[in-house]
């Protein structure tokens, strides 16, 4: 008897329970928040730097999202002129940011960094170099370089050749690329014999090593302004990242992939 009361008092305080539960007021359901994306068009020799500049950012910033539209300066270049969405530009070239500060599409810019340019060969290569020249030899049957027309590096590597006259020889061996990245992967591939990059691009490579440092002398400065596009949908998260990218905390990332802050 005693037993059966209380099962009888434990099954109505379930009951209680049950009915208190369901009675009480819903609460809604907290939705995250809204994260803004940011789109950045940048150079493809900026990738490592920016991919860590991302995280770092980001880990402070937890309501952007940055997304990276990497390639060659130029392409980038036409693309914003097309109207495709940027919310900042960071060329590799002062003449593809001059450009579309000419057409009021750049808001504000400044140069943040600086290059050096070098010639590449695979890292198995038994290839030396003293000059530029040597590579009218006829062991060296390819060179990459990227399209002077769009792609900043060959335009500095165009200068080059043209300084020390060789141009004209080599014009049958050059092998085009997209952007600069894309010569390092000629070279690392072994598809070519040489090839010109950025001095970071060569750092960042196992599979090639510098065979000859290009004197600044003979090229236009190799240099790297970032601008807020005119018209970005997120203005003022842009003139944010933009301003960071001026800090202490980005230049130290900058400078540990290679790069010279401009002065």
């Amino acid at each position: 008897m005693q037993k059966s009361r209380r099962f009888r008092l434990g099954s109505l305080f379930v009951a209680l329970s049950l009915f208190a539960v369901s009675s009480a007021p819903l609460q809604p359901a907290v939705a995250a928040p809204k994260k803004t994306e940011l789109l950045v068009s940048a150079a493809a020799s900026l990738k490592d730097s920016l991919d860590a500049i991302e995280k770092q950012y980001e880990k402070t910033h937890p309501d952007i999202d940055l997304t990276f539209n990497y390639g060659s300066s130029g392409t980038l270049q036409k693309q914003i002129e097309q109207g495709a969405p940027a919310d900042l530009f960071f060329s590799a070239g002062k003449k593809q940011m001059e450009a579309l500060v000419d057409q009021d599409l750049i808001k504000e810019q400044k140069t943040l960094l600086e290059n050096d340019l070098v010639m590449v060969v695979p890292a198995n290569s038994k290839l030396r170099f003293s000059t530029v020249k040597e590579l009218t030899g006829k062991d060296i049957k390819k060179i990459a370089i990227g399209q002077p027309e769009s792609v900043p590096a060959g335009q500095y590597a165009k200068e080059t050749l043209e300084a020390r006259k060789v141009w004209d020889p080599l014009k049958d061996k050059l092998v085009y690329a997209k952007d600069v990245r894309q010569v390092l992967t000629y070279v690392e591939t072994g598809n070519v014999e040489a090839g010109f990059v950025y001095k970071t691009d060569a750092l960042i490579s196992k599979k090639a090593k510098v065979a000859l440092k290009i004197s600044p002398t003979v090229h236009a400065p190799i240099v790297y302004p970032a601008g807020v596009v005119s018209e970005s949908k997120h203005l003022q998260e842009a003139q944010a990242f933009y301003a960071y990218l001026q800090t202490a905390d980005a230049g130290a990332v900058f400078q540990k992939y290679g790069f010279n802050l401009s002065k």
